[in-house]
């Protein structure tokens, strides 16, 4: 496809095939013709993915919190499940290792309070608010979480 050079008609490409957009706004990043991006609509996708990363590693954090609180305190379903809450963990943290960035670590450290107590509603739900003794703030650090071999 020839490249687009006139910024209205990028714009009227976002509306109707956002992937081409991408590849021209690309084109044009690469060949640093600068004047002829839609800086409008590039600032919303970057914030778009921003977002979309963060709540991604926010995402898997939140499922190893829950597991790990299964494993650490559903006495009742732990020799049935203990495996698979483990596998899961195991698997988390392998999807959140290969996404982490230095700063989505920090938004992980600064947001831990919030995934936890999703996770704890979660956890609560769960187990049908059976288990009386859940630590109401998160009693795990963000670096034992991510550690392959912690389990509490």
């Amino acid at each position: 496809m020839q490249r687009m050079t006139d910024n209205l008609s990028l714009k009227k490409l976002y509306e109707t095939d956002e992937h081409l957009w991408l590849e021209e706004t690309i084109k044009l990043l690469k060949s640093n013709h600068l004047e002829e991006l839609d800086i409008e609509n590039l600032i919303e996708e970057l914030e778009s993915l921003g977002r979309r990363d963060k709540a991604k590693v926010a995402s898997l954090l939140e499922q190893i919190i829950r597991h790990i609180l299964l494993l650490q305190y559903w006495q009742e379903e732990l020799e049935l499940n203990s495996r698979y809450w483990k596998a899961e963990v195991r698997g988390f943290r392998n999807q959140l290792k290969r996404h982490l960035t230095t700063n989505l670590y920090q938004f992980l450290e600064n947001e831990l309070p919030s995934i936890y107590a999703d996770a704890l509603g979660y956890v609560i739900d769960k187990t049908e608010g059976k288990l009386n003794n859940l630590p109401q703030s998160c009693t795990y650090t963000l670096q034992q979480l991510l550690d392959i071999d912690y389990l509490p």
